[in-house]
């Protein structure tokens, strides 16, 4: 797979220009007569990103929030995607409430699930069957090549139809709630941050392995990985180069 990547010293700064870019997209998308959509993830290397996004002074008002993934607890739940979102950017942001779009990790998965994608069908005006184009999409990588809540061997990687849905994590013996392969190839950016030396083996796989996303699901990204920007410590990167 062929894909565009940058490495940096520490998770900090990768996580400084991974913001960055998302802020380039978001405000080139917000220049029209729109507003623009963004999708995050969430983990402990997301909550550096959070933290550089938050000092990008965009007129958030005009931008629109939503989550690649979710684990099955309540907002203030410390699992929470959402509550790290919340403390890390949104409420240093002054982001607008109104413009928030969080999945309902407190109800039964498929509902959740099933409210989000409605929700994001609303939100988009989309006819049946249709899917949404964000205008930038952020994802991580596990250390076993998972990304949002896709893990290996969860059939829905070749889902190309649904918005959301909810998948048990085997491993984790839970539930969690995931954007579907569909929405995130359809994505006009993507912007990938990953970080530390256990991402470095599933990477040079990722990058230099034949297509199998079962196997490896961040290679979800087309053989071409068009539109995909990684943001990388150097310690991610290390076998890369």
């Amino acid at each position: 797979m062929s894909a565009n990547w940058y490495s940096y010293a520490t998770a900090d700064l990768a996580a400084q220009a991974c913001a960055k870019k998302i802020a380039l997209h978001l405000e080139q998308a917000i220049g029209g007569d729109r507003a623009a959509s963004l999708a995050v993830s969430g983990g402990s290397t997301p909550k550096l990103m959070f933290a550089h996004l938050a000092q990008h002074h965009l007129d958030w008002s005009r931008v629109h929030l939503f989550f690649v993934d979710e684990r099955c607890v309540p907002p203030d739940h410390a699992d929470s995607n959402f509550k790290l979102c919340d403390e890390y950017f949104l409420k240093p942001a002054h982001f607008p409430h109104r413009n928030v779009h969080r999945m309902r990790g407190e109800l039964r998965p498929e509902q959740a699930a099933q409210l989000y994608s409605d929700e994001i069908a609303d939100f988009f005006e989309l006819p049946a069957g249709e899917l949404p184009a964000f205008d930038v999409i952020h994802r991580g990588m596990g250390a076993d090549a998972h990304t949002a809540s896709l893990f290996p061997g969860e059939p829905l990687i070749e889902d190309r139809d649904g918005i959301c849905a909810a998948v048990y994590v085997e491993k984790l013996e839970k539930f969690r709630i995931t954007l579907l392969p569909g929405v995130l190839l359809n994505a006009r950016h993507t912007v990938v941050l990953a970080a530390g030396a256990d991402k470095a083996d599933p990477l040079w796989q990722v990058f230099n392995s034949p297509h199998r996303p079962l196997e490896l699901p961040s290679q979800i990204d087309t053989p071409h990985g068009r539109n995909v920007a990684w943001y990388l410590d150097d310690l991610a990167s290390a076998k890369l180069t």
